[in-house]
């Protein structure tokens, strides 16, 4: 199962709106003869890929998934069907599948004598390559990542507004990495302003050639300047006249973005904590006092102590000198 998450990973963020699922198949004796993950959309899914490589092999194997294996036909036929033809004799995956449309594979299989077994390392395939997409197939909205960086008294800046640098070189790659494998960066038109930022992912991902560049999305009504990095030819970028977070998750579910990295100032990220939208908290704090200058989040519908936002912490782990905090909304 190992093997079959860290095939997911590598693919995250070409798969949308499907999931980045991986697969390993193993041969009777239980070695390794088939690693597989999904194609991007309208290529083939990780059973597939991986059912390939196996070859012969597979018969009478085993087959370990992150997700249900699907039952239904879309653009590729159903997972099911190429692994009873395969002659797997075992399937074990982590998380069962939560759209109607596609779930059903493990009683497909059971049905046809396949010994199916369900939840091995379930809780690291929800809270890693999959959490994105599970979010989107359970809500239908994208999954968003409110990522920032602040000194350990929470400023985003200094009194005369400079950020470069809060955090570290350490944690500024790791924020690189992480956006070539998201679908979408959001931030404000007043940040376009007062930054001028490219909103580009300037580092690889270990196990992928190239640099991924995710749709950059601006958010507000007011023009953005010309010659703005944003509007250059490197990435794609759309700008949605609006500042109600609904309304720009819908636009992006329209254009398939299931994993969405919340880049904006305090105030952007102020309305989408008092809208509900943020799903997950990615802090990086910086060892450092600024005294003054704006906070990370502002206006976010919190009137009084027991209005708090309350948080679940997931992570606390070192990046470089910064402390980097994983946290997800308590609800």
């Amino acid at each position: 199962m190992a093997l079959a998450v860290a095939a997911s990973e590598r693919v995250r963020g070409t798969t949308s709106p499907n999931p980045p699922v991986g697969c390993v198949v193993l041969d009777e004796g239980g070695a390794v003869v088939g690693v597989g993950a999904t194609r991007p959309p309208g290529g083939a899914h990780a059973e597939v890929v991986a059912l390939a490589e196996a070859g012969g092999a597979a018969r009478g194997g085993t087959a370990v998934v992150t997700l249900e294996p699907c039952a239904h036909h879309g653009r590729t036929p159903p997972c099911t069907g190429a692994l009873l033809a395969a002659g797997v004799a075992r399937v074990v995956f982590a998380v069962a599948d939560p759209n109607p449309k596609a779930a059903g594979g493990a009683a497909v299989l059971r049905e046809a004598g396949v010994l199916v077994e369900e939840g091995l390392s379930g809780e690291a395939v929800r809270r890693g390559p999959l959490r994105a997409w599970l979010h989107y197939a359970r809500t239908g909205r994208p999954h968003v990542t409110w990522k920032y960086a602040a000194s350990l008294d929470g400023r985003v800046a200094a009194g005369d507004g400079t950020s470069r640098w809060i955090s570290s070189a350490e944690s500024r790659a790791e924020v690189h990495e992480f956006r070539a494998a998201v679908d979408a960066i959001v931030v404000g038109a007043g940040t376009v302003r007062a930054d001028d930022p490219r909103l580009t992912a300037r580092r690889s991902r270990p196990g992928q050639d190239g640099v991924r560049q995710p749709l950059r999305v601006v958010v507000g009504t007011g023009d953005l300047p010309p010659g703005a990095r944003v509007l250059d030819d490197e990435a794609e970028t759309m700008h949605l006249r609006t500042h109600d977070p609904d309304v720009v998750l819908g636009a992006l579910v329209a254009r398939g973005v299931v994993d969405v990295l919340l880049e904006g100032g305090p105030t952007l990220a102020g309305a989408f904590v008092a809208a509900g939208r943020v799903d997950r908290v990615l802090a990086y704090l910086a060892p450092k006092f600024l005294g003054d200058g704006p906070q990370a989040l502002r206006d976010a519908g919190v009137s009084t102590v027991t209005d708090a936002v309350g948080l679940v912490v997931e992570q606390v782990s070192m990046c470089g000198p910064d402390v980097r905090v994983s946290a997800v909304p308590a609800r």
